[in-house]
Order: structure tokens, then C-alpha cells, then sequence
């Protein structure tokens, strides 16, 4: 799954992303609200965390120009200030939910999962590839009634395949979507995970789902 933290206190936002990386999110950051902006409308992700006090341009006038623009992504703001109506103003503009700092990273990232399992418009809680399914929210993956283990970076890679299941998805979206932004190591990590991949949904069930496409990349179908 891919977060966007719009925060401009750099330990803060580097401690927030190692946590997140940790978990299996991959995390791109912003330090100012027009950035935060620009980044959010040139790339896909499954949450937002906006910072309220930013510079150039506010958490608040980030999340109402998004939703001005049709952009449904959950956004969850984080701010020093405290109180009912700064809440409100969030609220009001658009955000899913709000926690003041100082806050728990516990607390933060049991929210963040509650986002994603509740999605933007019309996104489904889960996605169903034939018998394998895909929590994004719970980093379950099951085949039938058989659950298989994999490790967060195999379930992102999964998640952006099976995100657009019948489709064929190049090594650099994967990339995109499953490391972060500023990713330059060696891309052919990617070919390191399809093959961990196929030996967890596809060789235990006698499948052959997870498709090499020569050239192109990688194709996730319906058994």
C-alpha cells in the first residue's frame, strides 16, 4: 500500500516512514503543502497524512483542493493545535479523520489501516482475483479457505498487481507503487519477489496466475 506524509518536521516525518516502510506501506514524503499537493495529484495512493501548520500551503487548503478536484484518497491530518473547531475545520474540508500531536504511533497506524479497509468511493474493502483474496487493510491474503503468509513488501507487490487484476503491470509501476518514490536501487528486486510470489499463491495450489509478460512485465489473472 502507498502513503503519501505531508509533514514538515523532518524527524518526525523520518520516523513516521521508517515505522510505515516497516509495516509494508510504501511511503512517499512531502515537506511543504504545495508539493504535498503536486505529488498527490500526479500519483496514486491508498492514504494521505496532511500536516495542518505547513509551509506555503496549509494541510487544510491541500485536502479541500484535492476533494475540489475529485480526489476521494482518505486523508488523515495531523496537527499541534487541539481543539474541538480546529477538528471541525478539518472535517469540514474534507479529511476522514484527524489526530493531534503528540499521538501514539500505535494509535496512528491502527487508524491508517481503519482508512484503508474503508477506502475512497466506490473502492472495495477487499479484491478478489478468482479464489485469491486480498486484504489490503488487514495484510491478509487467502486462496480459497487456505491463508498464505507473505512477507509486507510480497504483499504490496501483490496488492499492485491484483489492484489491476487482468492487466499488465510494468516493473516500474510496480516500483512505484510497492517502494517508495525515491527508490533507486537495482529494479530487478522486483523479479526477486514475482518468483517469491509464485511459490506462495501459484506452486502449493497447482496454479499458474501470476503471468511473465516478455518485454512488458507482469500480468495477475483468474485461474
Amino acid at each position: 500500500m502507498r502513503v503519501l506524509l505531508v509533514e514538515d518536521e523532518e524527524r518526525l516525518a523520518d520516523l513516521v516512514k521508517g515505522g510505515l516502510a516497516g509495516e509494508g506501506f510504501a511511503v512517499d514524503v512531502a515537506h511543504d503543502g504545495r508539493d504535498g499537493l503536486w505529488m498527490a495529484t500526479e500519483n496514486t495512493y491508498d492514504v494521505i497524512v496532511l500536516d495542518v501548520m505547513l509551509p506555503r500551503l496549509n494541510g487544510y487548503a491541500v485536502c479541500a483542493k484535492l476533494r475540489e478536484a475529485g480526489d476521494w484518497t482518505p486523508i488523515m491530518m495531523l496537527t499541534a493545535k487541539d481543539g474541538i473547531y480546529d477538528e471541525a475545520e478539518a472535517l469540514d474540508n474534507g479529511a476522514d479523520d484527524y489526530l493531534a500531536k503528540p499521538f501514539s504511533y500505535v494509535v496512528l497506524l491502527a487508524r491508517l489501516r481503519a482508512l484503508v479497509r474503508r477506502g475512497g468511493r466506490e473502492r472495495p474493502v477487499s479484491i478478489s482475483v478468482g479464489d485469491l483474496v486480498i486484504d489490503p487493510a488487514g495484510l491478509r491474503c487467502r486462496r480459497g479457505e487456505a491463508d498464505i503468509q507473505l512477507t509486507p513488501k510480497e504483499f504490496a507487490v501483490l496488492h499492485a498487481l491484483a489492484r489491476r487484476a487482468g492487466e499488465v503491470v510494468s516493473k516500474q509501476d510496480l516500483l512505484a507503487q510497492a517502494w517508495d518514490f525515491s527508490y533507486d536501487g537495482d529494479p530487478n528486486i522486483v523479479e526477486v519477489y514475482i518468483s517469491a510470489l509464485r511459490r506462495k499463491i501459484d506452486v502449493p495450489f497447482g496454479r499458474t496466475t501470476l503471468m511473465t509478460v516478455r518485454g512488458a512485465g507482469y500480468r495477475l489473472e483468474a485461474a
